[in-house]
């Protein structure tokens, strides 16, 4: 893995991890459509262009179209220059689709200086940690809602393991303790690592203080509280205000620091935060 130094000049380059966000810019890859765990709170059906969504994307990309697409982008006097990172957050969860690891091997293969980085629910995080140590994978995003199964039985619909579909708190329980380990293995790896928290007034309120201790002790680098998006199961609820988000981050940021300029990015998006260009890969035929 990277030595400190390294590790540290990677962090300023990614504007999702404390970086300059102004400056660096970032490019998705929507190579991963499986998901093995349902969020109450996602849904994946509906898509425009003027769409801001986590799960969204315009299209699926077989890892050849990625390398193609990452290639045009590398190679424009516009993105080019800004561009350096190279995620993969979707529209499923990456750890579940083989097509997540192609992709990452041609992008290493082509542009091994772009900072290889990842989102996941991290349920099979324990499982393929030795794979992405092979692949160099320096930044890790992970999304942990509760450390409580009753809690995570409430959040998630089902949660789909080895083979076996589970619901309620038994979900909830796999579910914690594969992040957790996770969390822990890519921290004794050395990669950066965040963690993305949906706020559900009413339902996991109080996790959050929980959360940011536990992942602090075990190695996270930073958090990152995102308001709920009233859709799916959640579509009643309303969500935090900025100034219920603001609170929390200020009283958490006394244990890990806080990531405050999160925009709730596409699994397509390219460029700087907040920006969602639209990328069109041309398709052999």
């Amino acid at each position: 893995m990277a030595t400190s130094c390294e590790k540290m000049k990677k962090i300023q380059g990614h504007p999702c991890f404390g970086g300059n966000h102004h400056k660096n810019g970032r490019m998705h890859l929507a190579v991963a459509p499986k998901c093995n765990i349902k969020c109450g709170y996602c849904t994946r059906r509906h898509d425009c262009a003027n769409e801001s969504r986590p799960g969204v994307t315009s299209r699926l990309l077989s890892p050849e179209e990625a390398i193609v697409g990452v290639r045009e982008v590398m190679a424009s006097p516009v993105t080019g220059p800004i561009i350096k990172v190279i995620g993969i957050a979707g529209p499923g969860d990456p750890l579940f689709n083989d097509e997540t690891f192609e992709t990452f091997q041609l992008v290493d293969r082509e542009f091994p200086d772009l900072i290889k980085c990842m989102s996941t629910n991290g349920l099979l995080l324990p499982d393929k940690m030795p794979i992405l140590k092979a692949l160099g994978l320096h930044s890790l995003t992970v999304t942990l809602n509760t450390l409580d199964p009753v809690v995570g039985g409430k959040i998630y619909s089902y949660v789909h393991y080895q083979g076996t579909t589970y619901s309620g708190s038994e979900a909830g329980e796999i579910l914690v303790r594969n992040q957790l380990e996770g969390i822990r293995q890519a921290a004794e790896l050395g990669m950066t690592i965040k963690i993305n928290t949906v706020l559900i007034p009413g339902v996991n309120d109080a996790q959050i203080p929980l959360i940011s201790n536990k992942v602090k002790e075990l190695g996270a680098f930073v958090m990152n509280i995102m308001p709920l998006i009233p859709q799916a199961d959640f579509a009643h609820v309303e969500p935090p205000s900025a100034e219920r988000l603001d609170a929390l981050r200020r009283d958490n940021e006394k244990t890990i620091g806080q990531f405050k300029h999160c925009k709730q990015c596409r699994a397509d998006a390219v460029g700087l935060i907040g920006e969602n260009l639209q990328l069109t890969v041309a398709t052999e035929g």
